[in-house]
């Protein structure tokens, strides 16, 4: 929250600016509680609620989420899914979202399979997603190279909304084991999350 201080000769008043509260959605896709780019979430998380903002994280892994089988049914009906797994639930927390975080390790240049899934069942609301600051986080063995490609796969996601501004990506490389993630890019994250 950024705080403005207005010079008040009588009593010095302090008047709090922006306090308008966002919810935020993070979407953590690693199967590795407290690997890296989880990590990296915790601590966006954290910044985020010290400055007053509702988080509601999510751990892909932790879900029943199907592929999707491509019936086409959200064609027709929109905003619903056949299937009965956990996205149905997800779909309102996307559509109440201010602020959405997407945070993949880099597989082979890409997001990770368990983010590809989520964002192939997003099908049936993604034209009624709208005005949203977009975060990604990733974390890769590898290095700018295909961090580069897996942000492009997931702007090639986000692009699909309507009034999607992207804020900022957060990424690590060179990590293999969880926890590796270094303490500048934790900082960074912390950073978003407060100022988001």
């Amino acid at each position: 929250m950024d705080l403005l201080l207005l010079d008040d000769a009588e009593n010095n008043d302090v008047f709090a600016a922006n306090s308008m509260s966002k919810n935020i959605l993070i979407v953590s896709a690693t199967p590795r509680k407290n690997g890296n780019s989880d990590l990296l979430c915790n601590e966006f998380m954290r910044g985020a609620e010290e400055a007053g903002h509702h988080v509601e994280k999510i751990r892909l892994s932790e879900k029943k989420i199907n592929y999707c089988t491509g019936c086409c049914t959200c064609v027709s009906k929109q905003g619903a899914c056949v299937q009965q797994d956990d996205m149905n639930g997800i779909f309102a927390m996307i559509l109440k979202a201010d602020v959405m975080v997407l945070a993949t390790p880099v597989y082979f240049h890409a997001m990770n399979g368990q983010m590809k899934t989520f964002i192939d069942r997003v099908c049936p609301i993604y034209t009624m997603v709208r005005a949203k600051e977009m975060y990604y986080i990733l974390s890769a063995a590898g290095g700018k190279m295909p961090v580069d490609k897996a942000v492009q796969s997931l702007r090639l996601f986000t692009e699909c909304f309507s009034g999607i501004k992207e804020k900022e990506t957060i990424a690590v490389t060179g990590v293999w084991d969880a926890g590796e993630v270094n303490k500048r890019a934790l900082e960074q994250a912390y950073a978003a999350g407060k100022n988001a």
